[in-house]
């Protein structure tokens, strides 16, 4: 039976590719972004291709209040969201201190509190429907500290954990929770962040594709995973860091996102 599907940070990347996973399933899409032209090309798109049944929302999700009025236009618009998808992020590279603390605290609205007050909106109303799904997207960032990333890492380690502890709160009443941990994905996400000439992103470590991302963040909602990491070498990472000394994993991190750490 289709379903109602709201998918933040859906313009680009790993947002955009499972638009086009739910979109094939035949579900209805809530697409937001901040991007209202971009979002309705990715509208017309999906109609074209899959004849989908897709809303646009432009939101900055960076802004506070702006997840609760995000809610309630769609409760006055009738759409009530069957499984809620948190992909709207973006990170900072550099030192924290040097870095600009809007960004930096824009970042963590985005990252953290948007999702955290969305979870909170509609699932309650999963929760008093008995049924539901969400995925949150965090990152194998969430596994480790990471410094010149600081922050960055730190909101993903929250969104981990949160959605860990939510999917065992929500399971019993007819909700899932999970968590989408991808490692380096061909998306704009460095860019954004300021990274070029970092090593991270440039070629030090494999990078996935966002489709095959998105494809495996699709497949483990559908079968109510709670923690989905895709890829072999993703893998290895997320468990090789609970074996490996904090110090040589902060060291690791800290090279890999631009300089040593001294």
């Amino acid at each position: 039976m289709p379903e109602t599907v709201l998918i933040t940070g859906a313009s680009a990347g790993i947002g955009y590719e499972l638009a086009r996973c739910f979109a094939r399933g035949g579900d209805r899409l809530i697409l937001v972004s901040r991007s209202e032209s971009r979002l309705n090309q990715v509208a017309e798109e999906l109609r074209k291709e899959y004849q989908a049944d897709v809303h646009v929302y432009p939101a900055d999700l960076s802004k506070p209040g702006e997840a609760a009025a995000l809610f309630h236009r769609l409760m006055d618009a009738g759409l009530h969201v069957d499984v809620l998808v948190n992909n709207a992020g973006y990170g900072l590279n550099g030192p924290f201190v040097e870095n600009d603390y809007i960004e930096e605290s824009g970042m963590v609205q985005v990252n953290v509190t948007a999702l955290m007050e969305l979870c909170h909106l509609f699932g309650a109303q999963m929760v008093s429907r008995g049924r539901g799904k969400i995925l949150n997207v965090a990152s194998t960032a969430a596994f480790q500290p990471g410094p010149l990333m600081s922050n960055y890492y730190a909101t993903k380690a929250y969104v981990l954990s949160f959605s860990e502890g939510l999917a065992e709160e929500l399971r019993p009443r007819g909700v899932t929770v999970s968590v989408l941990c991808p490692g380096a994905t061909r998306t704009d996400f460095f860019d954004r962040a300021g990274m070029h000439g970092v090593r991270l992103a440039d070629g030090m470590v494999p990078v996935m594709k966002a489709d095959r991302v998105a494809r495996a963040g699709y497949r483990g909602l559908r079968k109510g995973r709670v923690i989905i990491i895709p890829g072999i070498v993703n893998k290895f990472t997320a468990q090789s860091v609970r074996f490996t000394p904090r110090w040589l994993v902060r060291k690791l991190a800290g090279y890999l996102n631009g300089g040593k750490n001294k």
